[in-house]
């Protein structure tokens, strides 16, 4: 019998919320890039998508680089990745801006930085190949982190559906907000609606949360009190040349 078969390489532990984002270094469609050394101080969504040539893969990238200005603009650097070589990237790439139209989008040029991985080393490292979905290529992994390289939140969706990028947005966004303002974020919230105050840590706070003693706080019950928190606080955080500004 196989002695690979007996002892099979184990596969790297995947990264959770919370922990410091796995380093490496690599040759993208930008140059070599040190992760995510090369991008402290901003956030970084790092994402996988399965394979070069793949339609729902070429949607995809059209869409965040039509939108990779407002994601600067979140002090934001996109980061992506798959299984391919740095040739077959940029041949894609060329194709897409040179022959692909998308709903309203074409002549659609990518420059953010995307990982030659034909190894998989990445990938493995972010636990981008799932063997029940695929194990020659990578699933559509997203990955949020912050300016000092922690994994903040997490998505994965399988080979056959593409990303919803309003929802990526609003997820960095929220992320952010929680960050400057020490809140939480209801379901379904977008900026500008009314926000969690974090539950107190005793019953007097509760209690005086409940009688009205914040003016903006108003309580369902003693474990569930909201606030309003306009956009306009929210937008100031991107002030300063589109550097994050917490106070």
């Amino acid at each position: 019998m196989d002695s690979n078969l007996l002892n099979p390489t184990p596969i790297p532990a995947m990264p959770r919320i919370g922990d410091n984002a796995p380093v490496f270094e690599a040759e993208t469609t930008q140059g070599h890039i040190n992760f995510p050394a090369d991008y402290a101080g901003k956030w970084v969504i790092l994402f996988s998508h399965p394979a070069d040539f793949t339609p729902v893969c070429t949607t995809e990238f059209m869409t965040f680089a039509t939108m990779e200005q407002e994601f600067q603009n979140l002090n934001c650097q996109l980061v992506g990745l798959s299984i391919d070589s740095i040739y077959s990237h940029i041949a894609w790439l060329r194709t897409i801006k040179e022959k692909i139209a998308f709903r309203d989008m074409k002549n659609v040029e990518v420059t953010f930085p995307l990982i030659d991985d034909i190894r998989m080393e990445v990938a493995m490292k972010y636990g981008m190949i799932q063997p029940n979905e695929s194990n020659t290529k990578a699933v559509r992994a997203v990955f949020f982190i912050d300016p000092v390289g922690k994994i903040r939140a997490i998505i994965y969706y399988p080979l056959s559906t593409g990303r919803n990028f309003e929802e990526l947005k609003r997820v960095l966004i929220a992320l952010q907000t929680a960050d400057a303002f020490g809140v939480a974020t209801p379901a379904d919230w977008k900026p500008g609606d009314d926000v969690i105050v974090p539950p107190a840590g005793s019953c007097g706070v509760a209690k005086e949360r409940m009688q009205g003693k914040d003016e903006q706080v108003y309580c369902v019950d003693w474990f569930f009190c909201m606030k309003p928190l306009e956009k306009e606080k929210i937008d100031t955080l991107f002030v300063r040349k589109n550097e994050i500004v917490l106070n």
